[in-house]
């Protein structure tokens, strides 16, 4: 990544790469499913609910949740077609998430586990997930030199909620629900470029998934990779296609803790540091180098 023109801002997906989704949601389900076996009206669950809420394993169950979310989002990148628009509603991911729990309940035999309220409390698990240890540590300080944006499917609502709720100090929300279509439909990242009135190689993309960072990297932007434990979905092949045909302009991988122990987004933030002899906070607000002269202009 060019330090003579970095980006300005540093879009940024949310699922897997800001939170770790995976040990938040396996770990509710199964405190969910303690407290209804557990509870006075579990008496009066069938026998084969009981028996199977007792044995599933429910990080495979979060995963299978996580997986019909990327095959939703997948179906529905296009967006509505004019004869649809007024006739038709988008879809968001919190309405897929309380649809597809219900279903994958019933896939397992598990229906009648939860009651309507709680069925609606547990599709909202998304909406608090916890962040890696390095995300809100280092946005603090990214957020000084660069205009920062969310950049994901998941609604408005939910991004509210989650960025609260993790404590990532993100100022400006923008979801696929702003544009109608999810990511990788290039309507997304060049609205998104448009809405901060910047130009598409003035943003780069910080994500965990390569197809994310591919679509974006088609749209004109810079690319930041940050490999995430069990998050990519490509193969190991297509991984190191990828990384030799060299169009991310910065790879972060799980070992690279060569600036800052946590490694992650804190050395996203040293890179930026190193590469440039950047120090950061100037009386000025942004990262300055030696000479004062500020790193990016917002």
């Amino acid at each position: 990544m060019s330090t003579i023109n970095p980006p300005k801002a540093l879009l940024l997906d949310v699922f897997g790469t800001l939170v770790d989704w995976r040990h938040t949601v396996s770990h509710t389900l199964h405190q969910q499913a303690a407290s209804a076996l557990n509870s006075p009206k579990s008496a009066s669950l069938p026998p084969a609910v009981r028996l199977f809420a007792s044995t599933i394993s429910w990080p495979d169950f979060a995963q299978e949740w996580r997986d019909s979310y990327k095959a939703f989002t997948k179906a529905n990148s296009a967006p509505l077609s004019p004869c649809a628009q007024g006739k038709q509603a988008f879809k968001t991911v919190d309405q897929h998430h309380r649809d597809s729990l219900v279903r994958l309940l019933a896939d397992h035999n598990l229906t009648g586990l939860w009651d309507a309220d709680e069925l609606y409390s547990i599709s909202r698990i998304w909406h608090y997930l916890d962040p890696w240890s390095d995300s809100s540590l280092a946005l603090h300080d990214l957020g000084r030199a660069f205009v920062l944006c969310t950049l994901s499917n998941g609604n408005v609502s939910l991004l509210r909620d989650l960025t609260a709720h993790a404590e990532l100090p993100i100022p400006n929300l923008l979801s696929s629900e702003h544009f109608g279509a999810y990511k990788p439909n290039p309507l997304v990242y060049n609205g998104a470029a448009e809405h901060l009135g910047l130009r598409a190689e003035q943003c780069a993309l910080v994500a965990a998934h390569l197809s994310d960072l591919k679509a974006a990297k088609e749209c004109g932007f810079q690319t930041i990779y940050l490999e995430r434990v069990d998050e990519e979905d490509w193969t190991a092949d297509e991984v190191a296609q990828a990384r030799r045909e060299g169009w991310v302009d910065m790879w972060i991988g799980l070992d690279d803790h060569r600036t800052h122990e946590l490694g992650g987004l804190c050395e996203v933030r040293a890179r930026f540091q190193m590469n440039a002899g950047y120090t950061p906070g100037g009386a000025s607000g942004k990262w300055e180098s030696a000479s004062g002269s500020g790193f990016v202009l917002r």
